[in-house]
């Protein structure tokens, strides 16, 4: 049966309704656009005091009292926060794409970003373009070879997939200029870390590892790790300063401590989810149909493992194909799967709750924190529809 909205024209009535509602939405973008003026100001305000973008006592005391004002005039107070914190984020945002926290005194340097036309070397020169500095682009279409934007650069950005990204190393490192920064972007640090100290003389050298895809909407809040093997010139404090600034999360590590925590955060996931997907399309399921009957989790995980196989399937590969950690860490998955499948085929429940008990043991304090936030992703989930 066809649902009343998509069968009949709305009542009359209601016609002046939602032209009244659509005046108040036009007031509401009004005095976004004004608070936008007003954040400018204060952008301009922190760089020039150093005060920063992110105040989280002022936070707390603005949702806490927009929340209050809420409950008292009949709305709920958590819908409010919700929208509250939207603000808020496009306010950091903002801040941060203006340089509230970059210090005026930060030098501009001659950037290359060798593979800069690609999804995440775009990122890199958006980034370093952003913070005043001039970009040099290399890449497969762009009449400068690498070798003479590497021979110019003050910093060297390697942003090329992860199978080529030795090979430029052993083609640009022996070009760069002495004192300057050679850094890359792949999700893997050993091998290029060691390539970048051995192939290139009189550099510093940092990998980096952006903990987030070249689709993001913004680079407010994301993470980046950062291995500063070799600095004999200060370049880790530039690039903090400047990854700062533009409101990036910094986790400083090791290349072997960074790949073993990837072989987790991608490899084991990345796996997981494919192994959801083939499944799904060797069962024959009918996607449509499942979403008649869906729960909030089956549509997460269902979305996920779409969006997954709807991106590279070369970079998922590389991403796993290239983590010293993989063979471990799958057949654990192996073994998991295994043992999961003869409890369940055996229906042992005993088994399967002492199971539960581990696994939620492990977790400790995130279960409860886990099921606070998968609620507040469950409810945004559905009130999308």
């Amino acid at each position: 049966m066809e649902h009343p909205s998509k069968s009949k024209l709305p009542p009359k009535e209601l016609l002046p309704l939602r032209v009244k509602i659509d005046e108040i939405y036009h007031q509401i973008l009004d005095l976004l656009r004004q608070r936008n003026e007003v954040v400018t100001q204060v952008a301009s305000i922190k760089q020039r005091t150093g005060f920063g973008i992110r105040d989280f006592v002022r936070e707390k005391d603005l949702l806490e009292d927009r929340g209050n004002r809420a409950e008292q005039i009949g709305l709920r107070s958590e819908v409010i926060e919700s929208l509250f914190r939207v603000i808020l984020w496009a306010s950091r945002d903002r801040q941060a794409s203006l340089g509230a926290e970059s210090p005026q005194e930060t030098a501009s340097k001659t950037v290359a970003i060798i593979g800069g036309n690609g999804g995440m070397g775009k990122v890199m020169t958006r980034l370093f373009s952003e913070a005043q500095n001039n970009i040099i682009v290399s890449d497969l279409d762009t009449t400068i070879t690498n070798v003479e934007a590497a021979s110019q650069a003050d910093v060297i950005v390697i942003a090329v997939p992860i199978e080529q990204t030795i090979e430029v190393i052993q083609e640009i490192g022996p070009h760069c200029k002495s004192g300057s920064l050679l850094m890359d972007v792949t999700s893997t640090k050993s091998a290029p870390v060691e390539a970048m100290c051995n192939y290139s003389k009189g550099t510093s050298v940092i990998g980096t590892h952006p903990l987030f895809g070249p689709s993001v909407h913004s680079l407010q809040g994301q993470r980046i790790a950062l291995v500063c093997e070799r600095d004999e010139h200060g370049w880790d404090a530039w690039l903090t300063t400047i990854l700062h600034g533009r409101g990036f999360s910094i986790l400083h590590t090791s290349s072997k401590n960074h790949d073993k925590a990837m072989s987790v955060v991608q490899v084991l996931t990345h796996q997981a989810t494919e192994v959801l997907g083939r499944t799904i399309q060797k069962l024959g399921v009918d996607i449509h149909e499942t979403l008649e009957f869906t729960s909030p989790i089956y549509l997460i995980d269902l979305l996920m493992a779409a969006r997954h196989f709807a991106q590279s399937a070369d970079l998922y590969a590389s991403i796993q194909m290239n983590n010293p950690e993989t063979e471990h860490v799958l057949n654990t998955l192996r073994d998991a799967g295994e043992e999961l499948r003869e409890i369940v085929l055996s229906q042992d429940r005993t088994r399967f709750t002492e199971l539960f008990a581990e696994v939620h043991k492990h977790f400790g304090n995130f279960s409860e924190q886990a099921l606070e936030q998968s609620s507040f992703l469950i409810d945004r989930l559905v009130e999308r529809g």
